[in-house]
Order: structure tokens, then sequence, then C-alpha cells
């Protein structure tokens, strides 16, 4: 059985996969636009996503907590543009 994680943890856990994929070194040859690079960065964030994405609709969840889960997500969309949609 999977072990249950509690939702500050969740937070936690998630905020250092958003640092993480901005720690996540630029290739210098082809930029943000290496596959690897973009895959890796998406995963990464895709992973904090995960992680949050079901608390706002926990009804055990305090609504501070979902309004912090809801702004979170809103900042993972924000670093992936930040990230990755660089001119």
């Amino acid at each position: 059985m999977a072990k249950v994680i509690p939702t500050a943890d969740r937070i936690k856990k998630a905020r250092a996969l958003i640092e993480k994929a901005r720690a996540i070194p630029l290739p210098s040859e082809h930029g943000w636009m290496d596959l690897s690079y973009t895959a890796n960065v998406k995963d990464t964030l895709r992973q904090a996503r995960d992680l949050v994405k079901f608390v706002q609709f926990m009804p055990n969840a305090a609504p501070e907590t979902k309004a912090e889960v809801e702004q979170l997500i809103q900042e993972i969309t924000a670093a992936e543009k930040e990230i990755l949609h660089k001119s």
C-alpha cells in the first residue's frame, strides 16, 4: 500500500522540485531547444504538479491550504514559461 504524504510535505516537495527545475543547467549548444533539457524540465515540473493537483479537491484540506495549492500550481505554470519560453 502506498504511503500517504501529508499536505504540508507535498507543498514543500513541490516547491523543491520547482527550484530543481530552475537549477537544471541550460545546454550551451542548443539552449532551451535541446529536447533532453526540455524533457527534464517538463518532467520535474510535472512531478511537482502531480504532488499537489488533488489537494484542492480534498474535503479535509483547509481553505487556506487549497488557496496555497492553487497559487503553487500557477507558480509551476509560470516557472515552465519562464524556463522554457525564453527568446
